[in-house]
């Protein structure tokens, strides 16, 4: 299997000790890629130079809602610069959070337009948390217009996932897919178009149900198209293929050499 993780922070503190050993485990395991998305302008650099010359690793741009109090205004510039000088493949992550206290739902909003515009002015998908916030994520992406990309550990309802995928946004599915519990999750997965689906390990975070608890990697992801498939009732070979052909599609990863 050929597999794509499409959301991981491998840039995180939490693989500073091993972060070669990480990849090393991810590529035995057959990722052939992993996406890299941004939090905040001060880690730009690292993420740039971890990415550099690497045909496995590819970085986003972006300002997480989470870290409203880390941006200043002027990092939509910063932003602007990184996805002008390096090989930015999407812009993100970025979005709304209206789940954590104390986020300002104002700056917020200005930070996420001038961000969706940025993504559609250097024609980039986009990498977007939407917490609490998917109606009115849906509504800025219709105000703004021409853009496309990912809905990252999505967890809105089937008729929310419906309107992403007529604007052309997939969902990014990872370690919550594997909990039972998740039955809502897991009837749309089960049922969904299989063009609009991503794997995504969020690492370190959101670990898989059989590793709750610990440091999540983005080996992670082998278990979560085993998932899927069960819940579709398909071969897992055909889960990586199609997830894979998505990411290669959308980030256009093909023009670094990245085959399905």
């Amino acid at each position: 299997m050929r597999l794509i993780d499409s959301h991981c922070h491998l840039d995180a503190p939490e693989f500073d000790g091993d972060r070669d050993a990480v990849v090393a485990r991810a590529a035995s395991a057959g990722i052939v890629a992993q996406v890299i998305p941004a939090v905040s302008a001060t880690t730009f650099p690292a993420l740039a130079a971890l990415c550099r010359d690497r045909g496995d690793l590819f970085a986003a741009y972006g300002l997480h809602p989470m870290y409203l109090d880390q941006h200043a205004d002027s990092d939509i510039d910063t932003v602007r610069a990184a996805l002008a000088q390096e090989r930015a493949i999407a812009v993100g992550e970025c979005g709304l959070d209206f789940f954590v206290a104390g986020l300002d739902p104002e700056r917020q909003r200005a930070l996420f337009d001038a961000q969706l515009r940025l993504a559609r002015d250097f024609d980039l998908p986009l990498i977007l948390h939407a917490r609490r916030a998917v109606d009115e994520v849906i509504l800025r992406l219709r105000r703004i217009g021409g853009l496309r990309g990912v809905v990252h550990s999505f967890s809105g309802s089937i008729e929310q996932a419906r309107q992403l995928f007529q604007l052309g946004f997939h969902l990014g599915i990872g370690g919550p897919v594997t909990y039972e519990r998740a039955q809502r999750l897991r009837g749309l997965v089960a049922t969904m178009p299989i063009e609009f689906l991503l794997l995504e390990s969020d690492a370190p975070d959101q670990p898989n149900a059989s590793a709750r608890g610990a440091r999540n990697e983005p080996v992670a992801i082998v278990d979560v198209a085993q998932t899927i498939a069960g819940l579709r009732g398909v071969d897992v070979t055909d889960i990586a293929t199609a997830t894979t052909a998505n990411a290669i599609r959308l980030f256009r990863l093909d023009q670094f050499g990245v085959a399905a």
